[in-house]
């Protein structure tokens, strides 16, 4: 058997059983996502393992200089700011489990400034982009009909990809135009999709779905040939090779059509609320990043466009040209 250590993937990261009965609470009573509590147990397994190397276990009362060190071993390993700043937050939360079950009295980290995470503005695609990718033509294979209405749906709707490979037959309203998304935290929310994806879900469940089926049954929506649901990698591999047949030269994630979908509709003049709850976001300046995206656009365009942004260019130029 291998060492834990040596273990990269989250399910062969042997915890101690209280690490595990925490992990358990997060899942059953907070409800967070799956990728948010396997980033967790990645992030305790860390901790838990430098406490090793020291003599300590993850349950004992440790000292705030020895966090500070874990800290700063992490710094020398190059870990990215906002690596370190989720870590810190999984730690916040495990010592607040241990001080509430009485195991420990203070939390070392109580006098601990939070780390800030660097403001990053999205990765978006502009609407010719998106407008290439989603009318790419259509091959003579099956599953190229499947991906275009993938990509059409996951726009529409702004969805995250493991919502939209996790959508079942169930969540979908082609007559109301609509799917009820089940997103992170257990939380569900209902979003429009539009008539262009309704009518392209219609011919799909009617005519390419069974095809892929042969006569077997499944509840999820979109399927393989194998008649079984799609991975997000895998999505993400059919998403790059659509975009380079669209002429989209840079790089590109699923979630960029997330993003895209919240951008250009605030570009068209939604109300940021109304934005939130298509999107799903708990906290309403998780959504007021986009307001960046749009506001730097603005700039843009005021910095090339604004008369007396010309007039000074046109006065540059016109010097310019004297001193040649």
């Amino acid at each position: 058997m291998r060492h834990p250590t040596a273990m990269a993937e989250p399910t062969a990261l042997f915890l101690d059983p209280l690490l595990e009965r925490y992990l358990s609470e997060l899942r059953i009573e907070g409800g967070l996502a799956t990728n948010t509590l396997e980033s967790y147990r990645r992030d305790l397994f860390r901790l838990q393992r430098y406490l090793r190397q020291h003599q300590l276990s993850i349950g004992d009362s440790v000292p705030p200089h020895t966090i500070r060190s874990f800290l700063a071993s992490l710094k020398q390993e190059a870990l990215a700011t906002s690596s370190i700043a989720r870590l810190l937050s999984a730690m916040r939360g495990w010592y607040r489990f241990l001080v509430r079950e009485n195991l420990v009295e203070t939390s070392p980290l109580r006098d601990m400034t939070t780390v800030r995470r660097p403001v990053r503005l999205p990765k978006t695609l502009t609407l010719q982009e998106v407008t290439a990718l989603l009318e790419l033509p259509v091959r003579d294979r099956v599953e190229d009909h499947r991906d275009r209405v993938m990509l059409e749906l996951l726009y529409a709707a702004g969805l995250r990809v493991s919502e939209l490979v996790g959508l079942s037959l169930s969540q979908i309203d082609v007559n109301l135009g609509c799917v009820r998304v089940v997103g992170k935290g257990a939380k569900e929310r209902v979003v429009p999709i539009g008539q262009t994806a309704c009518k392209m879900l219609v011919d799909y469940l009617e005519q390419v779905r069974p095809t892929l089926l042969k006569g077997r049954s499944s509840r999820v929506l979109f399927i393989s040939r194998r008649g079984r649901g799609l991975t997000r990698q895998a999505f993400w591999k059919l998403l790059l090779q659509r975009a380079r047949r669209a002429g989209i030269s840079k790089p590109i994630s699923p979630h960029m059509l997330r993003h895209s979908f919240a951008t250009h509709l605030l570009e068209g003049g939604a109300d940021l609320r109304v934005v939130q709850s298509m999107l799903g976001h708990a906290d309403i300046a998780t959504t007021q990043i986009y307001t960046h995206v749009e506001g730097s656009r603005l700039r843009h365009v005021h910095r090339r466009y604004f008369p007396r942004q010309l007039g000074r260019r046109r006065i540059r130029a016109e010097n310019s040209m004297k001193r040649s």
